[in-house]
């Protein structure tokens, strides 16, 4: 379905019945990268999953984002579908788990529990350029990209080369690179908002956390370090779900679904996680 957000036509899936989690996906990613996953939530979860501006089947992206803002468009979406009245249990991979924890911390009485996949992480956040000198640069060179042809040329193949799925040929128009690489400019941003709404805003008393982590053999033990920092200062669950890349969804949906059950109402018993080698 399509709701209004903003101005902007925001495509919504929903499946399901029960209790309601939303999933956020990472950079430039859409919603169908979670569709391993909704079959094993669906019987026991309302489902919701949306595309930001610009992303998947939503409409163009008017402004760059703002991590506030994207807290404020998971809880307008779940307005927009009838959910406003639900508590959630929010769950963001990599880019979205920025989103989905400043959603909690803003909206705590609408939150019931916090499920990161792989989070992006930025212990020490900083922007080397003013935002406005970045953004306009972006909005130039993706101007560029998009008249040479590049995203119809490459776009499609770099992302079944990144998971293969019958909505690549998404990344063959303007309006994705375009939000993508805003997306990506601004992350810095987002980064230092967490870090200041985590001074000023705790999570909510009780709520379950989760962190689940990548862990392909015995790599990224430099990332895990960093992925179990986060689960420590969010006195979160920290599980590693072995083996798997980034798209922990696509890679483990059993861990990721297992995870969100867990961290949802009536919780389920959890299986022993994976230990990452090394």
């Amino acid at each position: 379905m399509l709701v209004r957000v903003g101005g902007v036509p925001h495509h919504v899936a929903v499946t399901g019945s029960g209790p309601v989690c939303v999933l956020g996906a990472g950079l430039g990613l859409g919603w169908f990268d979670w569709d391993p996953v909704v079959p094993l939530l669906a019987p026991h979860r309302t489902v919701v999953r949306f595309d930001r501006p610009g992303l998947g089947l939503s409409g163009h992206a008017r402004v760059a984002p703002t991590l506030r803002g994207e807290a404020e468009r998971i809880r307008r979406v779940l307005d927009a579908v009838g959910l406003g009245g639900e508590r959630v249990t929010v769950v963001g991979h990599s880019l979205a788990g920025f989103h989905a924890e400043a959603f909690a911390r803003l909206y705590p009485e609408r939150t019931e529990g916090l499920v990161l996949v792989d989070s992006s992480v930025e212990e020490r956040p900083r922007t080397l350029l003013p935002r406005g000198v970045r953004v306009a640069a972006t909005r130039a060179c993706g101007a560029l990209l998009c008249a040479t042809g590049l995203p119809r040329a490459v776009g499609p193949t770099l992302r079944r080369l990144a998971a293969p799925t019958p909505w690549a040929w998404l990344y063959g128009g303007s309006r994705v690179w375009r939000a993508a690489l805003m997306e990506y400019v601004t992350y810095g941003d987002a980064a230092r908002e967490l870090a200041a709404l985590r001074r000023r805003l705790p999570l909510p008393r009780g709520v379950p956390v989760t962190v689940l982590a990548a862990c392909e053999g015995g790599s990224r033990r430099r990332w895990l370090d960093h992925q179990r920092k986060l689960a420590h200062a969010l006195d979160a669950s920290f599980h590693v779900t072995t083996p798997s890349g980034h798209l922990v969804m696509r890679d483990r949906p059993a861990d990721v679904a297992r995870a969100v059950l867990t961290a949802g109402p009536t919780p389920q018993p959890p299986e022993p996680a994976a230990h990452c080698p090394g």
